[in-house]
């Protein structure tokens, strides 16, 4: 029996286009990494997260080394509101259930896009592998990435104060989420949301002090920068699972740890400014959402902080990067994407030998399909005309 007819096939793409497929399945990813890594006791990472509730009741300093697990905290004290109610429950429900919790930002960042529905759907099938390695790790960048799409998308559609409360909710938990302002110039109502934000970051600011005290958590924001400086200067290591960035390809070619981000930041900031000066393209849906891709690529790529699982990040904004192609059968543009797929998000796998994983992660190459990606970007900002691209959002 043949079951690849042309009719099987339909039904088959249907059924993947329908948003509750999506979700169903990244629901059933969040299960399985949750169950699998709680039963491998393999679950260091939530831990951490939620012994930053505990130590913040207990008024104990959120960036020490505890004997609980084996590493230390690097998010600011709100975070410990965040937690609270997976840390809470017995480890393997707040596991599972905190890995619910992730995905579920993450898919109402990206179904909350200005792009087709189908489009959408895509995205999140673009992302649902590079999901998947976050999720064995626990990690927060799910949900931050889900945070920053939902500061873009709310903004588009002139909700300043939500737009300005997902950044300041994003930023004080890890700072990744400062990225947000980067679409600033796309809201009229710049004193709206500005007042928004202000008022955002003032009330975030002070909600962990329900739980712990006002001087705790004054000086866990001072202890919050320390740790975080501290931490920059390790990731340089030539060895450290981290740095998988444009610096830490450069640093590993070379050989030399010296190599300062500094300079690499400054032109990477300038190329990343140079699509503002098109001000006539900021009213097209498609220009917008070349700079939300530019966005969650240059965030990664430029930070030394960047480990794997923190591609999700990057990845999303190589699916919205694709998705909004105006020729997306160019040759090119098909070859870049799989390139980015088979090298940042497949690299991990067993698809790769484990001599060749090791040597593209010593070289930090999952870093450089997305440089290449992100270049492309700025330059396609640059020189071409938004108006003409047909960015449908059909709901």
């Amino acid at each position: 029996m043949n079951i690849f007819t042309k009719n099987n096939l339909s039904k088959l793409s249907s059924l993947l286009f329908k948003k509750q497929c999506v979700f169903a399945v990244y629901l059933l990813l969040a299960l399985v990494a949750g169950f699998k890594q709680y039963h491998h006791h393999s679950y260091n990472n939530y831990l951490i997260f939620k012994y930053v509730y505990w130590h913040t009741v207990d008024l104990q300093h959120l960036y020490n080394n505890y004997p609980e697990y084996r590493d230390s905290n690097h998010y600011g004290p709100i975070f410990s509101i965040f937690i609270a109610p997976f840390a809470l429950l017995p480890d393997g429900l707040g596991c599972i259930l905190w890995n619910i919790a992730n995905v579920a930002i993450l898919l109402w960042g990206i179904y909350s896009l200005p792009i087709s529905l189908n489009k959408r759907t895509i995205i999140a099938w673009i992302c649902a592998h590079e999901a998947l390695t976050a999720l064995f790790s626990f990690q927060f960048n799910i949900a931050l990435t889900g945070l920053i799409l939902l500061s873009f998308s709310y903004l588009i559609k002139k909700k300043e104060v939500q737009s300005a409360f997902f950044i300041a909710l994003g930023t004080l938990i890890k700072l990744y989420g400062i990225v947000g302002l980067a679409f600033f110039f796309f809201t009229k109502n710049k004193l709206k949301f500005i007042i928004g934000g202000l008022i955002a970051f003032a009330v975030l600011f002070i909600l962990p002090m329900v739980i712990s005290s006002p001087a705790f958590v004054i000086q866990s924001y001072s202890d919050w920068y320390h740790s975080l400086a501290h931490k920059n200067g390790l990731n340089a290591s030539l060895t450290s699972f981290q740095d998988i960035s444009l610096m830490g390809i450069v640093r590993r070619a070379t050989g030399n740890v010296n190599i300062p981000n500094l300079p690499f930041l400054l032109v990477g900031l300038i190329l990343f400014a140079l699509p503002y000066l098109r001000i006539k393209q900021y009213k097209h849906v498609g220009f917008r959402l070349m700079l939300l891709a530019s966005t969650l690529i240059f965030t990664v790529i430029f930070s030394s902080g960047s480990e794997s699982p923190t591609y999700i990040i990057a990845f999303a904004g190589v699916a919205i990067w694709f998705m909004v192609q105006q020729n997306p059968k160019k040759w090119w543009i098909i070859a870049l994407f799989i390139f980015a797929f088979i090298l940042t998000s497949l690299s991990p796998t067993d698809i790769f030998p484990r001599p060749v994983k090791e040597f593209i992660r010593l070289y930090s190459l999952k870093a450089l399909p997305c440089v290449i990606i992100w270049l492309t970007i700025i330059y396609q900002m640059m020189k071409e005309d938004f108006e003409s691209y047909l960015i449908a959002d059909n709901e």
